[in-house]
């Protein structure tokens, strides 16, 4: 389960980089419906700089309602996660669903024929009565159609669906979708405002720059969740962040070779070396967490009895939530202790480790004959 606190993160930075401009493209014309008509019932009699700040009187009430509906989503969608309990492999599927729709998003925003007819879109009638309902001067008007913008989801929020659906906890779920919302609102205010202006020659260049920043995300978040499923690795090769045997023996014999020939090896080094042989001839291999992995590449025997050790050290972030793809570990560290997981008697390969959310990576390369 990724950090709530990751996710609130992820989401704001989404909703900033992306979210803004895109929900605005969906949702600004209820909002717009409201500042029209409330700046027309209400602009008689105001000062020049009360009636600049009219159109974005209702924004606030309008964000109000939409944050409190999208979290309410998200802990929905957390504990619909929670309870299917997806494996790691199948939480990158949905990671990397979410990146292709951010995709068809971009090539819709860029104007690209046919793909307008991929895009999920709610049904015309809604958005005809909600376009109605922005018509009234009612307070309570924006935050009710603010609320209902759930409804009226906009191509990143699904996105953001997706990315709390993997979270797997109603808690994390409705991190991820306030930290959404709340990372669109000063771009969405602005928005507002601009497209209460009426600026069709900015809407289109609007379009093409959000088109821009959605196509950037949608390329991390494949990657990410390529990573996350443990099917590449794009982390390149870190060889003063790597572990290697020998492999010690506690009680001082230096090496499984030294074992078989029985001779004396070298003093026992810490017992919290990265690769080391206990005294039973299992195989430890020991992962510091922090908020990150430490070290991130290992070099382990094959045909060894081994035991990998997560040690957390005021562990904390994505790095937390860690998984074993190819083996169906998934596991949430201790923020301060070590969690014990059996990788049995590995085979020559490579072992690809990573958060929930592919965003951090390592490998544990299996090897035969190690001297």
């Amino acid at each position: 389960m990724p950090s709530s606190v990751a996710l609130l993160i992820t989401g704001a930075s989404t909703g900033l980089l992306a979210g803004g401009a895109s929900c605005a493209a969906v949702q600004g014309g209820l909002l717009a419906g409201a500042v029209t008509r409330r700046r027309t019932s209400a602009g008689a009699g105001k000062s020049a700089v009360e009636e600049a700040a009219a159109p974005l009187a209702p924004v606030g009430p309008f964000l109000a309602g939409k944050l409190v509906s999208h979290t309410l989503l998200g802990a929905l969608l957390g504990v619909f996660g929670d309870a299917l309990q997806p494996s790691p492999r199948t939480q990158a599927v949905l990671l990397l669903a979410a990146g292709l729709l951010m995709v068809l998003f971009a090539l819709d925003l860029f104007g690209v024929k046919g793909v307008g007819r991929l895009v999920p879109r709610p049904p015309a009638s809604f958005g005809r009565l909600m376009r109605r309902s922005a018509r009234t001067d009612s307070v309570a008007t924006p935050a009710l159609i603010g609320f209902a913008t759930v409804l009226v989801p906009c191509g990143v929020t699904l996105s953001m669906e997706l990315l709390a659906i993997t979270s797997g906890s109603p808690v994390a779920g409705a991190a991820v979708m306030a930290g959404f919302v709340l990372g669109t609102a000063p771009l969405f205010a602005a928005l507002g405002y601009l497209f209460r202006r009426g600026s069709q020659a900015l809407s289109g260049r609007l379009a093409a720059l959000t088109g821009v920043m959605v196509l950037s995300i949608a390329v991390w978040t494949v990657a990410a969740a390529l990573q996350a499923g443990g099917w590449m690795s794009f982390d390149a090769p870190d060889k003063e962040a790597a572990a290697r045997g020998p492999f010690i023996v506690e009680g001082g014999e230096s090496s499984a070779a030294a074992r078989d020939s029985g001779t004396k090896g070298e003093e026992t080094p810490p017992a919290d070396a990265p690769v080391r042989t206990d005294a039973s001839g299992k195989q430890i291999v020991t992962l510091t967490v922090t908020d990150f992995y430490v070290p991130t590449q290992f070099t382990a025997e094959a045909g060894v009895p081994t035991t990998l050790v997560l040690r957390g050290n005021d562990s904390g972030g994505c790095a937390r939530a860690f998984t074993i793809p190819e083996l169906g570990v998934s596991e949430i560290v201790k923020r301060d202790g070590d969690t014990e997981v059996d990788l049995g008697t590995r085979k020559p390969g490579t072992l690809l480790f990573s958060c929930a959310m592919g965003m951090q990576t390592g490998t544990i390369e299996f090897k035969k004959d190690l001297s």
